[in-house]
Order: C-alpha cells, then sequence, then structure tokens
C-alpha cells in the first residue's frame, strides 16, 4: 500500500522561553468535548474547545513551575497533573475547580497515570519509585522500586493485573499489581534518552491488553506479549531517529508513532505497515486519538497543537470501529479495583487501592470476574445501527466468602452455640478481632479507622481518617478501660468497654473532635450490664446492652432516653438522624436459620420510621449492617449477599450483590457502599478479617443482582437493567419528599433524567438481543419501558434495520398509543386547571383534602410502590431528531412533570397560581400527572390555628381582593 502524505496545522497552547524545547502533554476527554494541554515550561494548564479552536481556552493556575504530566480519569471526571514543583494536584473535570495536593516528590514529577477504574494514580519521575496513590484519601498504596533512572512512562493494563514502566536508560518493568513484585524487567530494551526530558521513552498496551508497545534500539516499535514478556514482533518503516512517542487507536487496529526526526507513521499493526506519515517542522512529543472518530490530537515540543483529522482513509476500518465488541471482551478482566465510573462516585474520589507501601503485598483477587457492561448515556437513534451487533454472550461470576464464623474473641459476626441452638452474637461494625501484639480495629467505615494495640496493661488508640484534608487531626490517645468497639463520624467519636473487674463494669465514652466548651468529653459507667452494640449520629449517641435496653444520649452528654427492646441484640448503626438496631427476634429455626428483625428510628422527632424482619441466606450469619452514603439501610451476609432497603413493592430487601457464584476462595470484609459501588476489603482465605498494617486495600465492586441465566446471554445488561429501575426509583422517592416539603429538586430532576437516558440506552441493547434471539415478544414488553419519545423511534428504527416489519409495526403502535394517552391526559389536565380559576367550588369538591393528624404524630412507614409514570412523549408534531434538542425536549417535559408535583404539595402555591394564572395554564397544557399528589391540601400556620376548608380560604382571599377571576 502506498503510504500517503498528510499536511496538519498546528496553533500555538503554550509559549515557548527563549527558544528552548519542553515536554508537552495533550489529551481528550471521554467525549471529545475537551482538549487538554500543558508544558514544561509554563506552570498552566489549558482545557480547549476542539469545535472553537479560535476561542481562548480556560486555563486553570494552580502549579509554581511548569507542568509536565496529565492524566484523566477514565470517565473523565477527575484531573490529575504533576510538575517540575513535585507536587501532583486533583482537578474536577471539565470545570477544573482544584480538590487537592494528593502527593508530593522530591524531584520532578515526569509522569501520571489512572488505572481501569481511576481509583488508583500511579506518579514517577525522576524520584526514585512509583507510586500508587488513593484517589478516595491520598494516602499511598504502595511504591514500586526497582529503576535506577528518571521513569518516564507507566500505564496500566486494561484488565488491571499488570502495571507496566521504563524509565530514560531504556529499562522495562513489567509489575503485578497483586503481589506488588517485578515479574519481568527487560533491560536496555528502549533507548536511553540521556538528560532530554522534551523527548521522553514511553510504552503503551493495546486496548485488549495482550501485547505491550515499547520504543525499539532500531527507530522502530517492539511488540511484547503481555504474560511472557516474549518479543513478539516489531514495526519498523521510514523513522530515521528514535522514536519518543507511540499511542494505540481505541479499537487497536493503527498505531501512531512520532519520532525525533519530526516524522509522524500511522500503521495498521496487524499488516505491520505504515500507512500515513506527516512531516512537522518541530519533534511531536505527545498524541492523542480522538475516542470518538477518525482523529489524532498532536503536540510539538514549541507547544503548538492542533488536530490531524480523518487520519485514516475512508477506504479503511475506522479506528473506533468494533470498539463496542473490544469493551465486551475487556469487560472479562480482572476485577483489581473495580469502576465505574463511576463517579466518587464519579468524581476525583472512588479508591480501589490503600495501604501498604514498598511493595507490601496488595490483598485483592487476581480472579478474573463479569461486570456489567457500562453503556454511553448519551445512545442517540443514530448508533442503533451499532446496536444490532451486540449478540456476544456475557458470562457470570462473582465472589463467594468463607463460609465459617470467627472463632477468635471478637465481636465480628460470631456465632454462640447454647444447648444446640445457633444465635448469632452482638458485633459491632467495622471491628476486627484483637491480636496479642498486633494493632486492631475499633472502627472502620467510609470516614476513617480507629485502631488499638494493647500494651503493659493499656492500650494505645489512634483516630486516622482516610481523606486526611477534610477530617480533623485528632491526637492519639492512652486507654485504660480496654475499649472493645467504637463508632466514628465526622463529629466525633465512641467508645465502650466490655465488663471488667470484680464489679463487672462497662464503660462508654464520648469524645467530640471539636467543641467551643473546655472537658466536652464525657464517659458513662454501667454496673452489672455490658455494652453490645454502639452507634453515632448528628447530635446523639446511642449504646446498646446486655439488658436489651437501648440508650441514647445526648451530643453532651445528658441521658435522653431508655428504650426496652424485644431481643437481644446484634448489632447498630447511626447515621443523622437515624438510628438502626438489629435483634433476634426469636430462637433460630431447627435449620439454624438466623432470625432477626430491625428497627429505624428517628432520634432528632423521637419516632419509629420502619420495623421489620432481616431476610439473610438460609444458613447464613450477618457480617455487616449500616447505611450507604445516601441514607439507605444495607446489609451483608455471610453467604455473600448484600441487600438494600427500598420503598419498592411496599418496602422490601433487594439484593444488589451476590458473591455466591465465585470459584475463589477469597472473602469480602465490607466497608460500605454508595448508589453504584461496594467498597470492601479483600481477604485472602483463610484470613476473615483485615490486617492494620500493612494497610488494607480498598476495593470497589460493582453491584450485580443473582440473576437467572438468560437465554439471551445478556446477563451484564439485564442487571444494568435492574440497578437503574432501582436508582430511579430512590430518586423518585427524594423527589417526592423534597416536593412535599417545597425543597427545590432540581438537581435531582437532572439526574433522574440521566438515569432515564442510561435505561433507555440499556433497554435498546436488550431490544436487539431480543431481537437476534428471536424473543420478539419480550422485545416489545421492553419497548413499553422506554422513556422518551426518541427512544421510541429509536427502536422502531433498530428492529426496521433488522427486517423485522411487524415488530416495527407494533412499536409504531405503542408510540400512536403513548401519544394519544398524552394529549388526552394535558387537555384533561388543562381543563381541570382551568376550572380552578373559574369555578372555586368545581375545585373543592374535585380534589381530596389531606386527613388531619395531630402535632408530632408519625406513623411507621410503609412505602407503597412507585406508580410513576415514566414516558415523557409529547404529540408536537416537529420532534427534532438532533442529540442537543431531543434532550432539552425530554428535559424540559421532566421539570414540567415536578413542576406539577410542587405546586401540588402545599396550599400556598394555590397562590402563587392565582397570581400568575397564564403562565399556570400554560404549564397545564404540557404536564401529565406522574403520581397522585394533592394540591389542596389543608396548611396549618400556627398550632392555635383552626384548619379551614379550601372553599373557605378562597371566599375570604375574594373577598379581600387578593383572588383574580
Amino acid at each position: 500500500m502506498a503510504m500517503k502524505i498528510r499536511r496538519v496545522k498546528l496553533r500555538e497552547a503554550h509559549s515557548k522561553i527563549n527558544g528552548a524545547k519542553s515536554f508537552c502533554c495533550v489529551l481528550w476527554d471521554n467525549e471529545a468535548k475537551h482538549i487538554v494541554t500543558s508544558s514544561s515550561s509554563e506552570s498552566v494548564i489549558a482545557v480547549h474547545d476542539p469545535l472553537l479552536p479560535s476561542a481562548s481556552p480556560k486555563i486553570l493556575r494552580h502549579h509554581s513551575d511548569g507542568v509536565t504530566a496529565l492524566s484523566l480519569s477514565p470517565n473523565s471526571t477527575c484531573l490529575a497533573s504533576g510538575s517540575i514543583d513535585r507536587s501532583v494536584k486533583l482537578y474536577k473535570f471539565p470545570g477544573g475547580e482544584f480538590q487537592t495536593n494528593v502527593t508530593r516528590f522530591t524531584l520532578p514529577i515526569r509522569v501520571l497515570a489512572f488505572n481501569k477504574s481511576g481509583s488508583i494514580l500511579a506518579a514517577a519521575g525522576d524520584d526514585e519509585g512509583i507510586k500508587l496513590i488513593n484517589t478516595i484519601d491520598g494516602s499511598i498504596a504502595r511504591v514500586l522500586k526497582g529503576h535506577r533512572g528518571s521513569v518516564t512512562g507507566v500505564e496500566f493494563d486494561p484488565n488491571s493485573e499488570y502495571l507496566a514502566s521504563v524509565d530514560s536508560i531504556g529499562t522495562v518493568i513489567i509489575w503485578e499489581l497483586l503481589s506488588g513484585t517485578a515479574v519481568h524487567t527487560l533491560k536496555s530494551i528502549a533507548p536511553d534518552t540521556g538528560l532530554d526530558f522534551s523527548a521522553l521513552n514511553v510504552l503503551c498496551w493495546s486496548p485488549d491488553g495482550e501485547t505491550l508497545a515499547v520504543p525499539g534500539l532500531r527507530n522502530d516499535v517492539v511488540i511484547y506479549d503481555r504474560d511472557t514478556a516474549e518479543k513478539l514482533y516489531s514495526l519498523r518503516g521510514d523513522h530515521m531517529q528514535r522514536i519518543c512517542f507511540l499511542a494505540w487507536s481505541p479499537n487497536g487496529q493503527y498505531m501512531a508513532t512520532s519520532g525525533i526526526d519530526q516524522q509522524l507513521l500511522i500503521w495498521e499493526v496487524d499488516q505491520r505497515q505504515d500507512i500515513c506519515r506527516h512531516t512537522f517542522d518541530e519533534t511531536i512529543c505527545c498524541m492523542a486519538w480522538k475516542p470518538t472518530g477518525n482523529s489524532l490530537a498532536v503536540i510539538d515540543v514549541m507547544g503548538n497543537y492542533g488536530v490531524w483529522d480523518s487520519v485514516i482513509p475512508s477506504s479503511m476500518k475506522s479506528p473506533t470501529e468494533g470498539l463496542l465488541d473490544l469493551k465486551y471482551k475487556n469487560s472479562n478482566g480482572l476485577l483489581f479495583i473495580d469502576e465505574e465510573d463511576q463517579d466518587l462516585s464519579a468524581s476525583c474520589s472512588l479508591s480501589d487501592l490503600g495501604g501498604g507501601s514498598h511493595g507490601d503485598s496488595i490483598e485483592t483477587s487476581r480472579k478474573r470476574i463479569r461486570k456489567s457492561y457500562a453503556y454511553d448515556a448519551r445512545l442517540e437513534v443514530d448508533d442503533v445501527d451499532e446496536v444490532d451487533t451486540l449478540t456476544k454472550t456475557e458470562s457470570h461470576r462473582a465472589v463467594h466468602p468463607k463460609k465459617s464464623a470467627s472463632n477468635g474473641n471478637g465481636r465480628c459476626g460470631t456465632v454462640l452455640a447454647s444447648a444446640g441452638i445457633n444465635m448469632q452474637e452482638a458485633f459491632q461494625p467495622g471491628f476486627t478481632p484483637s491480636q496479642p501484639g498486633k494493632r486492631h480495629f475499633l472502627c472502620y467505615n467510609m470516614l476513617g479507622c480507629i485502631t488499638t494495640r494493647e500494651n503493659d496493661g493499656c492500650s494505645h488508640v489512634e483516630i486516622e481518617f482516610h481523606d486526611t484534608g477534610r477530617g480533623p487531626r485528632v491526637p492519639s490517645m492512652t486507654d485504660y478501660f480496654g475499649f472493645s468497639m467504637a463508632a466514628l463520624n465526622e463529629y466525633g467519636s465512641v467508645f465502650a468497654s466490655e465488663m471488667k473487674g470484680n464489679n463487672k463494669i462497662s464503660t462508654l465514652m464520648y469524645r467530640p473532635f471539636s467543641s467551643w466548651a473546655n472537658n466536652s468529653e464525657w464517659s458513662m459507667r454501667f454496673e452489672g450490664e455490658e455494652v453490645k452494640a454502639v452507634a453515632l449520629g448528628t447530635g446523639w449517641v446511642a449504646a446498646v446492652t446486655s439488658l436489651n435496653f437501648l440508650r441514647i444520649f445526648t451530643e453532651g452528654g445528658l441521658q435522653r432516653s431508655i428504650l426496652s427492646l424485644d431481643g437481644p441484640v446484634v448489632t447498630a448503626a447511626g447515621l443523622r438522624d437515624q438510628l438502626a438496631v438489629v435483634t433476634h427476634a426469636s430462637h433460630c429455626l431447627p435449620s439454624g436459620d438466623q432470625m432477626l428483625e430491625f428497627r429505624l428510628f428517628n432520634i432528632r422527632k423521637g419516632t419509629l420510621s420502619l420495623r421489620g424482619n432481616l431476610p439473610l441466606t438460609p444458613g447464613s450469619f450477618l457480617n455487616w449492617f449500616g447505611f450507604s452514603e445516601e441514607g439507605y439501610l444495607s446489609y451483608y451476609d455471610s453467604k455473600g449477599s448484600l441487600r438494600m432497603y427500598t420503598n419498592q413493592f411496599g418496602g422490601s430487601w433487594f439484593p444488589i450483590f451476590s458473591s455466591i457464584k465465585t470459584k475463589t476462595n477469597n472473602n469480602y470484609w465490607v466497608v460500605g457502599l454508595n448508589a453504584k459501588k461496594l467498597f470492601c476489603i479483600v481477604c485472602k482465605s483463610p484470613d476473615l478479617y483485615p490486617q492494620v498494617m500493612p494497610k488494607p486495600v480498598l476495593t470497589l465492586l460493582d453491584f450485580s443482582f443473582p440473576l437467572a441465566s438468560s437465554d439471551l446471554g445478556a446477563e451484564g445488561l439485564e442487571n444494568e437493567f435492574m440497578l437503574n429501575n432501582l436508582h430511579l426509583s430512590q430518586i423518585e422517592t427524594k423527589i417526592e419528599e423534597m416536593a412535599s416539603t417545597g425543597k427545590d429538586t432540581a438537581a435531582l430532576d437532572d439526574e433522574a433524567f440521566d438515569v432515564e437516558a442510561a435505561q433507555d440506552k440499556c433497554i435498546l441493547k436488550l431490544i436487539s438481543y431480543c431481537c437476534n434471539g428471536d424473543k420478539l415478544v419480550r422485545a416489545t414488553e421492553l419497548v413499553k419501558h422506554l422513556s422518551m419519545e426518541k427512544s421510541v423511534k429509536g427502536a422502531i428504527k433498530l428492529v426496521t434495520t433488522m427486517k423485522l416489519p411487524n415488530l416495527a409495526e407494533r412499536f409504531s403502535s405503542i408510540l400512536e398509543e403513548r401519544m394519544r394517552e398524552n394529549a388526552n391526559e394535558s387537555n384533561d389536565m388543562t381543563t381541570l386547571r382551568s376550572s380552578e380559576f373559574t369555578n372555586p367550588e368545581v375545585a373543592s369538591h374535585t380534589m381530596p383534602t389531606c386527613p388531619k393528624s395531630s402535632e408530632g404524630e408519625e406513623n411507621i412507614k410503609s412505602v407503597s410502590p412507585m406508580l410513576v409514570k415514566k414516558s415523557s412523549l409529547e404529540d408536537d408534531g416537529n420532534v427534532k431528531q438532533s442529540n442537543s434538542s431531543g434532550n432539552c425536549k425530554d428535559k424540559s417535559e421532566r421539570m414540567d412533570k415536578r413542576m406539577s408535583v410542587r405546586e401540588g404539595a402545599s396550599a400556598s402555591n394555590i397562590r402563587n397560581r392565582e397570581d400568575q394564572p397564564k403562565r399556570t395554564i400554560e404549564v397545564a397544557n404540557r404536564v401529565e400527572i406522574s403520581r397522585p399528589s394533592n394540591p389542596f391540601a389543608k396548611s396549618v400556620s400556627g398550632t392555635n390555628q383552626k384548619s379551614s376548608s379550601l372553599l373557605e380560604s378562597l371566599k375570604k382571599m375574594k373577598a379581600e381582593g387578593n383572588f383574580k377571576n
């Protein structure tokens, strides 16, 4: 094939200092909406708009010297930068808000790299060693030592099993992340760059993770095997001098290489042939393929950058073609610290590595486990042509912890044998059993940990926060009481000891982190009564004792309440105003199954919010109990099942994670969870609990429902479908609660819209599988779950492309029926709203009033299922097919729905509608009722004021002249 020569125009991104060359970086974000550049000659980072190259970029000014390294997390929510000033900084992206100085070196930094999940950041440079940094707390998980020269290139392999690094003298080391050891050391296989830091040695894993590309000694690129590090082949072309940068295309079909000879070559890797070439005025020191198109961003050593469009000829395969299949292949990869994006969810604070340094072992699983395939939430109608190609069958694996209980003297879910009946004894979440001469955890949660070690009759207690920049610095203390459990939150810590001495005294102590008064620490002593579990919240401390007492104290030590529980306590947990307590409901069943129940109290209001049974997997016991970061009750049992309480189906426990199908013997020690991830520490069998030293490794696991093996072979998609439904239900519940109190729900509206968009994309993928598997009835059921009109049209286009005219006709009928229903509901709503202003009596007889309730009364919640109509279709006759207009339209409809709910939350909103009747009628023309609501609820302005009917209120306002017809 004849090689083509192209021309690319560059523009200045960073200024030059006396014409000296410098190393510059260029990056795309994952949606190709921004280009980020930096230069070692300037202390700024520039964020460019690729659609407006002439516009001034956004400038980030936080370093005091030249920026030598950049890296974006895979979900592009976190930007990391390294500098000659020896600091590594994190920013939110694309906003650019500075987050933290995550670490410092003693010499300049040369390279940064995020792992697959964005939770670990590798940083290296002129210092000895590569630092692996937890982005959740900034701690150094490990320092990998072995290079003798400056480390100029590092990269995690796509399966998160290895880290490859190269230095300035040409040595390549492949590190095994599980053990932190160097499994392959290849000396002098790359060029010796000397002291020239404007063009560095780099390396790059292929997108499938099977091979590693390294610049060779003969002006070529050498490809090495992933596991054996054996040389497979080389790419040698027209480069006249050494290669200084290389980059695989997103699908792994092509590679771009740049050399000191100022040439840039594009290779077709399978054919080992260079197909395109460009000669620049200066050396290209960094490149980045556009993740969503046929373009390549480049930057030279003088700070000039540009975008090479149409890199690959149109007659050849696109550099992004087949990317979805590649993602499916990689999703079988090692879950070393799994992701998802998301987000710290989604920003700058996920962590899957922790503790240890200088080669200490990382306790985590090397088994390759399936995680649900993450789809872009921006599926458009035009994307459906590639949807029907997704027919691969997904495997399903999970993790199964060791079944045996602890037989130590700890309180971590042990089982008490008594008269042949196994009853679980009390335990404290986050506690590990004590070991002679070693530190152990009194508490370990998402905020921090409390450790202790006994020495010479007393113990030394330390409190440490994961994010040292946010939590206060708490001095260590000497423990003379022998504390055996603790709880920790952002306001303080509580400790308790078992009964000791001849008087059998148990001690409870609270230690606030800050107070306006001196001597704010307090303690309580219980004679003949032992504290079994403790919990903390906002302004309160709770202790559950062996006498089945629930003792509640204020933050200052006031004994506020003492409640009698129905059975022996198992554990307790607190979050803000909520306290959850688990007790034995009765003796175990003859099968040995535990009979547990839970209670959820609102301490501030002094009410019982929830009460019910705690369903465990048969033959298991409770291992962990607590709240998610969003405030949902959750627990994990010894059979590896994680359940979360939801309001669906009248209030039910959903199994959101199951580890029973795994073939590994590793055990999971749960720390906490958020809306998308389970945070845990992996312990190698037979260990059930982590050690304090080396510092535990925090692993992130995706939620996975215990699904049956589907005949579609799309368990990942079905799992995503259920997770999206659960997440959306939780958001809708929050919106209703906030709307009922008159709070702004705009942020939740946006979040719900994003989840619905992601769910529509997932459903379209499932429809494709159904069509390929001839499951047309299931496809018809799925299309009814689509939320947006453009998604239904996308489904119609999909089945039309797949030559299923009968199914396309059914989908079209469903769309037409929805549009008719929406039109009828809009007309009914318009008529109803209009009658409110023209005939008050109609309004008073049409809408029911809320039942009266006494002051301070709060019933035990038994939340009914969500009755939310997901469709947001509107027959406007002129629906635009573009992404921006479609999203804006659907989002506008969602906001209109929320507006109708908020308008109906209280009688005060009625007066607002009276002041603006025209605006309200216009809104009513667009909205549909999403859920039952009562816009005419009676309001009470004071405790002594009697409630009046709506009709009387309207007559009174009319008489005062405030009501306008």
